[in-house]
C-alpha cells in the first residue's frame, strides 16, 4: 500500500471492499469480507492518524512563530520610531513632525501586528478545523465499518464504547 494514500482514500477502499463483498444467502445485510485485507486497511488508517495530529500541531507551532516574528518586527519599528523622535527633540517644529511620524509608525506597526495575528489565527483555525473534520470523518467511518465488520463476522459483542458505560 502506498504511504501517500490519505486516510479518506483508505476508508473509501474499506467501504468499497465491504459494499462489493458477496452477500450471505438469507443473511440480509451480511456479507463475506477478506478479514486480512480489511484489517490491513484499518491498520493503515490507524498508522496515519498520528500524522494528521502532528500536522495540526505543526500548524499551531507555525502560527505561534508567525506571531512572535510579527511582534519582533513591530517592536523593531517601535524602537526605530522612538530613536528618531529623540534625535529630533531639539527643534520645536522638527519635534512635532517627529512625534507625528513616530505615532504614525507605531500605529502602522500595531495595525500590521493585528493584521498578521488575525491572518495567522484564521489560517490556523481553518487548518485545525479541516484536520478535525478529517479525523472526525475518519473515526466515524472506522466505527461504522467496524460495526459492519462485527456483524458480518458474527461477533455480537457490543462496541467497546457501550461496554464501558
Amino acid at each position: 500500500m502506498n504511504e501517500n494514500e490519505g486516510i479518506l482514500e483508505l476508508i473509501e477502499m474499506l467501504y468499497n471492499m465491504i459494499s462489493d463483498a458477496w452477500g450471505v444467502p438469507l443473511g440480509q445485510d451480511k456479507c463475506l469480507v477478506d478479514r486480512e485485507k480489511a484489517l490491513d486497511l484499518i491498520e493503515e488508517i490507524k498508522a496515519q492518524l498520528p500524522a494528521e495530529m502532528a500536522e495540526a500541531k505543526r500548524l499551531v507551532s507555525a502560527r505561534d512563530e508567525f506571531i512572535r516574528n510579527a511582534k519582533k518586527e513591530a517592536e523593531s519599528v517601535r524602537k526605530l520610531a522612538e530613536e528618531r523622535a529623540r534625535k529630533l527633540v531639539e527643534e520645536q517644529e522638527i519635534v512635532r513632525a517627529a512625534k507625528a511620524r513616530a505615532e504614525e509608525m507605531i500605529a502602522t506597526a500595531d495595525n500590521k501586528t493585528r493584521e498578521l495575528r488575525k491572518a495567522a489565527n484564521e489560517y490556523v483555525a481553518e487548518s485545525l478545523q479541516s484536520a478535525e473534520e478529517s479525523v472526525t470523518q475518519a473515526l466515524e467511518l472506522i466505527r461504522k465499518s467496524r460495526g459492519r465488520f462485527r456483524s458480518v463476522a458474527g461477533n455480537v459483542a457490543p462496541p467497546r464504547e457501550q461496554r464501558e458505560q
